[in-house]
């Protein structure tokens, strides 16, 4: 094993167990803002509710959602550096979505202050669609990770 660990070392299969981990809480994040968009969007604008919705959306944003990206983020440079990843075809696709899963997290960091202002621009079948983006991704990311078909 110690041809793939890399500059990890023992420590390696540490990291790589901290990635999923970590991995795992931001998929939670990035399936559960989306729902609770669905149920703020059927909110009376500065209702209590919608006040209430706000703060949840604000907390899943700050506790979960960040800092879990952001882990990940580091954990999976450290194994990408670690085992030269950057050599190979799948780990760039893989990367190419880990940014549109950032990128998406950005977009629903965006919405979430359209509807905190009293905003509800998109449809309540788009928003039920968009909660749907973190499962696709995820699917392709962990096919291109475990089968590696190129």
């Amino acid at each position: 094993m110690s041809d793939l660990t890399g500059f990890l070392g023992p420590a390696y299969l540490w990291v790589k167990a901290a990635h999923v981990t970590f991995v795992i809480f931001w998929l939670a994040g990035l399936f559960l803002l989306p729902r609770f968009y669905v149920y703020h969007h059927e909110t009376p604008v500065g209702s209590p509710e919608d006040r209430a919705w706000i703060e949840r959306e604000s907390r899943v944003r700050s506790i979960i959602l960040t800092p879990a990206m952001i882990i990940v983020w580091i954990l999976g440079l450290m194994l990408a550096f670690s085992v030269d990843a950057w050599s190979q075809h799948w780990f760039h696709a893989k990367l190419l979505f880990v940014v549109l899963l950032t990128a998406y997290q950005g977009w629903l960091g965006l919405y979430g202050k359209k509807l905190a202002s009293g905003e509800r621009p998109l449809s309540n079948k788009a928003v039920r669609m968009i909660n749907e983006i973190p499962g696709i991704a995820a699917a392709i990311i962990v096919v291109l990770v475990i089968v590696r078909p190129f």
